[in-house]
Formats: C-alpha cells, structure tokens, sequence
C-alpha cells in the first residue's frame, strides 16, 4: 500500500508540474501578443555584444542590455513614452517607448514647440508602429530632419521615426535595429485574421518606407527575426538601405 502511495504522491506531482509549465506557456504566448512558443533558452549574443557582418541578430532586452559601443551621455530608465525637450537651439531631442497615443501627442508638442523644431535626436527601444509611422508622415511634411548620437539607440518601431526625417544623420556608434511587430492585435483572433492583419501592417510599414526613400528590402531583415531579438543594422547598411546620405522622399 505505502508503495502505491508513493506512486501516486509522485504521479500527481509530475501532473501538476505539468501543468504548471503548461499555464508559464499560455501566459507567455499571451503576453509576448502571438501563439508563438517561448524559448526557455537562447544561443543568441547578448544586446552588448559586439556586432561583425553576418552576425548581427541579439536577444532584445535594451532595458537591461545596453549597445556595445561608449554613449555620449548614460540615458539612465528612458522613459515609457515619448518624451520632448530642448537640447540646443533648434536641435531637440525626443525620446523613450513609443506609447499608443504618442503620434498625435508629439504632433501638438512640436507645433506649439519654441524655436521651432527643426532637426530631432532619437533614442528608443520602440514600441507603436503606427504612432511611429504617424509622426514619421508629420516629420516629413514639416521639414524636421532626424539624427542619433554614438552610443545611443532606435530600435523596432523607431527607426520608421527615424526613416520621417528630412534628412538623417545618424552617428556610426549609433545602434539601429528591426525585427517582426505585432501591430497590436489580438493574440486570441483566428489565425486567418490575425494573419490578415499582420500582412495588411506589414505593407504598410513598405509603403511608408519607400515614401520617405528607404529601400523597403531592409524589412526582409525584419520579418526573419523574431519579436524577442533585434537584427542590428551596420553603418553600410543603413548606407544602402537609404538611411544615411541623399533622400530620396
């Protein structure tokens, strides 16, 4: 009898264990926004690796990890929205996560804004793709070029911020990045909207990219990297893609 207790004792513990792993599972498909499994482990460098030609996806955690390259200032917790102020003259700088809302918040700011905004500084980890592409469209139509500092960082949704200005000067120490977005939808939608939607943002973003010159094939970079990692643009790609140097939109 003690032994079939035993059995059982250990039986119901690999169940529950089970199902615990199981609901850790549920719960981080639900909140990463997709039906995609989690990774309990990763063989992809950290954010604060250095980056070589072919080498260039990290794990996506700039809250902790920081570019591996010397920042000309230490941004400290940026912010969890958009945030605009003076830097010099008519140079401001605007930056934080790019929150739902933050297009049409930054779009008045900038308007009432005294001098006059003419040439943004970046850093973000992203956040909103539309707001992004909002304020992008908004950059463009008032003339404000875009620039990024050694050291300082655009990533997933930002550097479609970026891509709006006027022209871009984007220091060789700055770290830009792209990966896969979920365009806010819902992760309990059918797969074939759900789809739908994400195809329907996707062409979008391509759109938006060869309006402001940017050669949309820097999205095949995007769309092979997963939402939990970055694909780490070098200088020349950034060159080739359209970023840096003559704009074309």
């Amino acid at each position: 009898m003690t032994g079939k207790s035993s059995v059982g004792r250990i039986l119901t513990a690999i169940l529950m264990f089970q199902v615990g792993i199981g609901g850790l599972l549920v719960f981080g498909d639900i909140q990463s926004g997709g039906w995609r499994l989690p990774r309990l482990w990763t063989t992809t460098p950290r954010l604060s690796e250095p980056v070589r030609p072919g080498d260039q996806r990290r794990v996506f955690d700039p809250a902790r990890d920081r570019p591996a390259v010397q920042p000309a200032r230490d941004p400290g917790d940026l912010p969890d929205r958009l945030v605009l102020s003076p830097q010099s003259g008519t140079t401001w700088r605007l930056e934080g996560a790019i929150a739902e809302g933050d297009g049409a918040r930054i779009v008045a700011q900038l308007d009432k804004a005294r001098p006059a905004p003419e040439r943004l500084i970046l850093q973000s980890p992203g956040g909103s793709v539309r707001d992004a592409l909002e304020l992008g469209r908004y950059l463009r139509t008032a003339g404000i070029a875009t620039g990024m500092l050694a050291g300082e960082f655009c990533y997933s949704a930002c550097p479609y911020l970026l891509a709006g200005g006027e022209t871009r000067d984007i220091d060789p120490a700055a770290s830009v990045g792209v990966h896969q977005h979920y365009f806010g939808e819902n992760a309990l939608l059918p797969a074939f909207v759900a789809v739908e939607n994400i195809q329907r943002g996707q062409s979008e973003v391509m759109t938006y990219l060869d309006a402001m010159g940017i050669d949309p094939l820097v999205m095949q970079h995007a769309l092979a990297t997963p939402p939990d990692e970055i694909y780490l643009l070098l200088p020349e790609e950034l060159e080739r893609y359209g970023f840096v140097g003559a704009v074309d939109g």
